[in-house]
């Protein structure tokens, strides 16, 4: 999920917090697995001389999402400090959005030599770590990244650790990324549409978009995102291991009760509810073939409803107010149909080094370049200051583009920098979207720890079936889920036959099991 996605997006979009109400423990001992909670860590780095910086490297990293059109400026600005301080410069890469999780994959298994790359629960951080395709950096930090090292709690270093070890440095912004979707507030106000809080209003505004705006589809482009993750939503299902694919629990107040939701008769009623929505063309019938954003085509005013994670939607909606005032944007959070909220793991962003590292040490060296010097954090972040933006607030907040430049030509910077991000030196945006901590304060106080994306797989079990579960969820699953199928009876009953054969029950079975394993060692029922 493109948490997802965006967050998916976001994202998708799925992590956790100290299971306080369920357990007096989350993973690891930290005492075990938090270097910074070790004395011999401190004493370990080094104080006078330093690591071995003599040796001039290029480093590759690989971010996911895209590239801005001044990442190449931006780089050369950051590798001018980077060569005098560390002798170093990075070459960023990044997956593209398209296909990424293919390409993330391949980076990841083909022994490309890549220094360092994001991680994420949603991204499979705890598949490719228990698959070997990361860098035990446990021994590392202490002498490359001590500070950062202090940085991250021991709670944090602990949902990062798998079988003792330690193989990636989540960032330090924590954050709530629920569903949910963002949508045009004041067609809604023009149409006299109800007010949006469950399944049957938000029919009612695509009906009412439908009917009333000409040239407009109301979930334009690629509609997967909204519809996949609105049906979790309205059903209770929660992914398990950061996943996306069909295996669920059926609710947060029974952990241990997973489905294959494709035999539930949940989904049997959603999928020819979808069928209904597509016949009345409320998205495209090329919607799954789509490369295009369904935000894109709000901001043309050919779309009217947009998957989106608090977050992500702060940023959409800032963006498009600069662009057209006019354009009112509401939000509506997911978490109002579910009654509650789970804050993110650590590991909801994150850098590894992968296996393939030539210079991992180098590596950990520039993360904490990043992660405690303003100037490295500000500049790959935000941007060339004076251009991109401007320092205001005594340095606490930015505006965007600097007021040097001509709005209509400059825009603020920005990429998928969520890895290393860092509270402290996180600047906030004057004059955009004012919603976001308002939502932060809903979500709080309704507030549960997450259970299910700690839980990791790699599959290897079942490797053979996991591929051709998948590949029969490309072919059959989307095009039901998503009303594209002449007759839903028949295509549900083609569906679950094709998961049988693939081998759903053995996927099943090895879900249930390592979730069995994981609740069984927190206590949780």
């Amino acid at each position: 999920m493109k948490r997802k996605i965006g967050t998916i997006l976001a994202g998708v979009m799925l992590a956790a917090t100290a299971l306080s109400g369920c357990s007096s423990s989350t993973g690891t001992k930290p005492e075990a697995t938090a270097p910074a909670k070790t004395e011999g860590s401190q004493s370990a780095a080094p104080a006078v001389t330093g690591p071995d910086i003599s040796k001039s490297i290029e480093l590759v990293w690989y971010l996911v999402g895209d590239a801005n059109k001044d990442t190449p400026k931006v780089m050369d600005e950051f590798n001018k400090m980077l060569k005098k301080d560390l002798n170093a410069t990075v070459k960023l890469n990044f997956t593209t959005w398209n296909d990424w999780q293919t390409k993330y994959n391949l980076l990841l298994t083909a022994g490309e030599k890549i220094d360092m790359i994001f991680a994420s629960s949603w991204a499979g951080y705890f598949k490719y770590a228990k698959q070997g395709a990361f860098t035990d950096l446990t021994a590392l930090l202490p002498k490359y990244a001590p500070q950062v090292q202090k940085q991250v709690s021991a709670q944090d270093w602990s949902d990062v650790t798998i079988g003792g070890k330690i193989f990636a440095v989540p960032n330090t912004n924590p954050e709530y990324t629920p569903n949910g979707i963002v949508y045009r507030e004041d067609w809604r106000k023009e149409l006299n549409l109800p007010e949006i809080k469950d399944l049957a209003s938000i029919e009612a505004y695509l009906d009412g978009v439908k009917k009333n705006k000409q040239n407009v589809i109301p979930i334009n482009g690629s509609a997967w995102n909204e519809i996949s993750t609105l049906f979790s939503a309205v059903n209770g299902y929660q992914t398990i291991g950061g996943e996306s694919g069909v295996v669920v629990a059926k609710n947060y107040n029974s952990p241990r009760d997973i489905v294959a939701y494709p035999f539930t008769p949940e989904y049997e009623a959603w999928v020819k509810k979808m069928k209904e929505w597509a016949d009345k063309g409320y998205w495209s019938k090329n919607t799954l073939s789509s490369k295009q954003e369904a935000g894109d085509l709000i901001k043309t005013g050919t779309g009217a409803v947009y998957w989106r994670n608090p977050p992500g939607a702060a940023g959409f909606i800032t963006d498009v107010q600069k662009k057209d005032p006019k354009m009112e944007i509401g939000y509506f959070p997911y978490t109002r149909m579910q009654g509650f909220a789970m804050p993110t793991m650590g590991i909801a962003n994150g850098m590894a080094i992968p296996k393939s590292a030539a210079n991992p040490e180098r590596s950990l060296m520039v993360l904490e370049k990043i992660r405690t010097d303003a100037k490295y954090y500000n500049l790959i972040t935000y941007g060339l200051e004076g251009y991109h933006y401007d320092l205001v607030n005594d340095g606490k907040n930015i505006v965007t583009p600097s007021k040097s430049q001509d709005a209509a030509k400059v825009q603020g910077y920005g990429i998928a920098d969520w890895g290393w991000r860092n509270k402290p030196l996180m600047k906030a945006g004057v004059g955009g979207w004012d919603g976001l901590d308002k939502l932060n304060e809903e979500f709080s106080k309704m507030s549960k720890p997450d259970i299910f994306s700690p839980i990791s797989m790699d599959y290897d079990a079942v490797k053979t079936e996991y591929a051709a579960v998948n590949q029969v969820i490309d072919q059959y699953g989307k095009p039901l889920m998503m009303g594209l199928v002449p007759n839903v009876d028949q295509a549900i009953k083609t569906y679950q036959d094709k998961l049988k054969s693939a081998g759903i029950d053995k996927v099943l079975d090895y879900v249930k099991k390592q979730a069995t394993a994981y609740y069984d060692e927190k206590g949780i029922k």
